[in-house]
C-alpha cells in the first residue's frame, strides 16, 4: 500500500476514535437517575429497600442499587466512611447487615475513560492540525512540481533496443553511429579537436521508424535515456513549458552521458511570430528556453538531443542552425530490399507456413513503411488464427495486405445483378486499359466484392520501387484511372458515379502536371500559384494566384486537355480491345474475383464474348446524381514525386 494513503488512513482512523471516545466519555458522565440525598439514602436503608451500594474509588460518589432493580446516584463526604455516615443518620448496625457495600477498585474502566476524556480530545485536535499541515503541503508540492519535467527515463537495466531492432534504415544507423560511440568513447573525439553533434533530427514519414532508431541508439549506448513529447512540455499557465524544459536538462546534466529524446519537435518548435495574432505566446517561451539550453554557455556536458518530427519545414531556422541540431537523418521509406528486411524482423517468433515468400510479400508492398508492414503481419496472425490455422499461410499475408490498403471486405452489402454488372465492366475497363497501356503497372488483382468505402477494385503494383515520375507515365495513369468510366459509357451508354473519386483524383493529377511540373508544352516549365499557409495551425489555408485570369483560363483549358486526351485514349483502347474487356467482366461476374495469373490468361488466350444486358439505350450524359464510389481507394493515383 502507498505509504501516503497508509498515513491518511492512520490519521482518519485517529479521529474517528477520538470522536467516539468522547462522545462515549459524555455519556458515562450521565446520571442515570436523578441524584438521591444521603438522608433518603439511610431511609431507604433502614426501610430495607437497598440491595447494594458502590462506594467510588474517590470516595465521593455513590452509585445505589435498589431491590426492585432501580439504580440511583447520591454523595457523600470523601473523608467519613458510608457506614458512619448511615450510622449518624440514624441507621443500626443490624440494618447495615442487609446492605452489602463495596468500594470501586482504582483500575477499573471508569478509571481508563476518565482519562480518555481529556487525552482523546487533545489527540483529536492534535491529528485535525497535523492533518491540515500535510495537505497544505501537499497543495505546495503540487504547485511546486507542477513546473517540473515530464520526462520518462529508461536505464540500461530495461531490455533494450539495438539496431538489430531496426531494419531498412542503412543510412541512417550509419549516421547515427557516431553519436553511440561518442557516447561510449568520448576521449577518442576530444583528443582529436572534435565536436559531437549537440543534436540529431529524425525527419521521415509517420511510421517510418524514428522513436524506434531513438531508442536503438540509446540501447547501443547503454546511456540514460530521457523520452517526452514536444506537447508535454505545454501546458494553459504561462512559464510552465520552460520551467519543465529547465528541469528536463538539470535532470539530463545529472545523469550525463545521456540521451534526451523530443517526439513530435514540431509541437513547440514552430516559427516563432507565426501565433494567432502575432504574438509571444507560451509555445514561442518554451522554444526559447529550448534553444538557451541547447547552445548556451554550459557546453561541455554530454547530453546529445534527438528530435523526431514529420513536419521539418514549420520548424523555426534557429532550431536548425549548427550547433544545436546540427545534423538531419532523413528516414525514407523502406525500398524492396529494407522492406523484405522488416518483413524478417517482425516475423521473428511467427510461425510461417513453407510456401511464404518474403522477398515476393515485399514486392506486393510498395511504398509500405515499417508500422504498415507491422500492422500487415499482425492482421495476418489474426486471420489465421481466426482459421483455426497453425502458422501463417501466404493467403493470410496476402488478405492482410489488401486490409491495409483498402479495408476489410464487405460480404454483408448484397449487390443487385445490375449494379454487379456494372461494377464489373467497371473493375474490368479499369484492368484492360492497364494491361495494354505500356507505362501502366502490372494487375495483380480485380474483384467486385466490397471493400473499405469501394463496391470493388483494382489492384495494380509496381515491378520496382520508382522515385521519379516521367510525363508519359503520368498520360498512362490517367488513362487507367478513366478507364472505369470509359468502360461504361462504351457498354451501356450511360456512366454512374461510380468514377467520382477517379475524376477527383485525375482533376489533381493534371492541375499538377500543368502548375506544378511544368509538363505542359503551351505554359511551359514554370509553377504557377504558390500556397498560403498558416505555420502555427500546420496546414494550407488556400493558394495565392500570382498570375492574371488569362493565364488561369489557359491554366483551366490545358487540365481540361490532358484529361479530355486520357480520357479518349481509355476509349481507344476498350473498343479496340472490347472482346477482351467483355471476358474479363464476364469472368469477374461469375467467379468475383481474378488473380493476375487468370487475368493474363484472358487477357491472351481470350474467351467468347457475352452481350452485355443494356441498361438503357445511349444518351448523352447530362447530370450525375450522388451514388456510393465503385472505384474504392485501390484505384488511387502514385504519389507526386519530389522534385529531383
Amino acid at each position: 500500500m502507498d505509504s501516503t494513503k497508509l498515513r491518511n488512513g492512520f490519521v482518519y482512523l485517529l479521529i474517528m476514535v477520538a470522536i467516539g471516545a468522547i462522545l462515549w466519555s459524555y455519556r458515562s458522565q450521565t446520571p442515570a437517575t436523578e441524584e438521591l440525598a444521603i438522608s433518603k439514602l439511610a431511609v431507604a436503608v433502614k426501610a430495607g429497600e437497598v440491595n447494594e451500594i458502590v462506594v467510588n474509588n474517590d470516595g465521593r460518589k455513590l452509585t445505589v442499587q435498589y431491590q426492585n432493580g432501580q439504580t440511583a446516584l447520591s454523595q457523600k463526604d470523601p473523608n467519613a466512611p458510608l457506614e458512619d455516615v448511615l450510622i449518624a443518620y440514624g441507621v443500626t448496625p443490624e440494618e447495615l447487615l442487609s446492605v452489602f457495600i463495596r468500594n470501586e477498585k482504582a483500575s477499573d474502566w471508569t478509571n481508563i475513560i476518565a482519562m480518555l476524556s481529556w487525552i482523546l480530545p487533545a489527540l483529536l485536535f492534535a491529528g485535525i492540525f497535523f492533518f491540515m499541515i500535510r495537505q497544505a503541503q501537499g497543495t505546495n508540492n503540487q504547485a511546486i512540481s507542477f513546473g517540473k519535467s515530464r520526462a520518462r527515463m529508461f536505464t540500461s537495466d530495461k531490455p533494450k533496443v539495438t539496431f538489430s531492432d531496426v531494419a531498412g534504415l542503412v543510412e541512417a544507423k550509419e549516421e547515427l553511429a557516431e553519436v553511440v560511440e561518442f557516447l561510449k568513447e568520448p576521449e577518442k573525439f576530444i583528443s582529436l579537436g572534435a565536436r559531437i553533434p549537440k543534436g540529431v533530427l529524425l525527419v521521415g514519414s509517420p511510421g517510418t521508424g524514428k522513436t524506434l532508431m531513438a531508442k536503438a541508439v540509446s540501447g547501443e549506448a547503454g546511456v540514460p535515456f530521457f523520452s517526452i513529447s514536444g506537447s508535454e512540455f505545454v501546458e494553459m499557465f504561462v512559464g510552465v513549458g520552460a520551467s519543465r524544459v529547465r528541469d528536463l536538462f538539470e535532470q539530463a546534466k545529472r545523469h550525463s552521458p545521456c540521451i534526451v529524446f523530443v517526439d513530435e519537435v514540431d509541437a513547440v518548435g514552430r516559427h516563432r511570430g507565426a501565433g494567432l495574432g502575432g504574438s509571444h505566446d507560451e509555445r514561442e517561451q518554451t522554444l526559447n528556453q529550448i534553444l538557451v539550453e541547447m547552445d548556451g554557455f554550459d557546453t561541455d556536458t554530454n547530453v546529445i538531443i534527438i528530435a523526431a518530427t514529420n513536419r521539418p519545414d514549420i520548424l523555426d531556422p534557429a532550431l536548425l542552425r549548427p550547433g544545436r541540431f546540427d545534423r538531419r537523418v532523413v528516414l525514407d521509406r523502406p525500398d524492396l530490399r529494407g522492406r523484405e528486411e522488416i518483413f524478417n524482423v517482425h516475423v521473428r517468433g511467427k510461425p510461417l507456413a513453407a510456401d511464404v515468400e518474403l522477398h515476393e510479400i515485399a514486392r506486393m508492398t510498395p511504398g509500405f513503411v515499417g508500422a504498415d508492414i507491422e500492422n500487415t503481419i499482425n492482421e495476418a496472425a489474426i486471420l489465421a488464427a481466426r482459421r483455426n490455422r497453425k502458422s501463417i499461410g501466404m493467403s493470410e499475408i496476402r488478405e492482410a495486405i489488401e486490409r491495409v490498403i483498402a479495408g476489410p471486405q464487405r460480404k454483408s452489402r448484397i449487390l443487385s445483378p445490375d449494379e454487379k454488372e456494372t461494377v464489373a465492366y467497371h473493375e474490368a475497363g479499369h484492368a484492360v486499359v492497364a494491361h495494354m497501356l505500356p507505362n501502366c503497372d502490372p494487375v495483380t488483382k480485380v474483384t467486385v466484392i466490397p471493400r473499405g468505402m469501394g463496391l470493388g477494385y483494382t489492384l495494380a503494383m509496381p515491378e520496382d520501387d520508382r522515385y521519379l515520375q516521367h510525363k508519359v507515365k503520368f498520360e498512362d495513369e490517367l488513362a487507367y484511372a478513366l478507364g472505369g468510366r470509359a468502360a461504361e459509357e462504351l457498354i451501356f451508354g450511360d456512366v454512374t458515379t461510380g468514377s467520382a473519386n477517379d475524376l477527383e483524383r485525375v482533376t489533381k493529377l493534371a492541375r499538377d502536371m500543368v502548375t506544378r511540373y511544368g509538363m505542359s508544352e503551351k505554359l511551359g516549365p514554370m509553377v504557377y500559384g504558390q500556397k498560403d499557409e498558416l505555420v502555427f495551425l500546420g496546414r494550407e489555408i488556400g493558394e495565392q494566384r500570382d498570375y492574371s485570369d488569362s493565364v488561369a483560363q489557359e491554366i483551366d483549358s490545358e487540365v481540361r486537355r490532358i484529361v479530355n486526351g486520357a480520357y479518349q485514349k481509355a476509349l481507344d483502347v476498350l473498343t479496340q480491345h472490347r472482346d477482351k474487356l467483355e471476358s474479363v467482366a464476364g469472368r469477374l461476374m461469375e467467379a468475383e474475383t481474378l488473380d493476375a495469373a487468370e487475368f493474363e490468361a484472358l487477357m491472351s488466350n481470350g474467351q467468347p464474348p457475352t452481350p452485355p444486358k443494356l441498361l438503357a439505350p445511349p444518351k448523352p450524359v447530362t447530370r450525375l446524381a450522388e451514388a456510393p464510389d465503385l472505384s474504392g481507394p485501390s484505384l488511387e493515383l502514385p504519389p507526386s514525386p519530389a522534385p529531383a
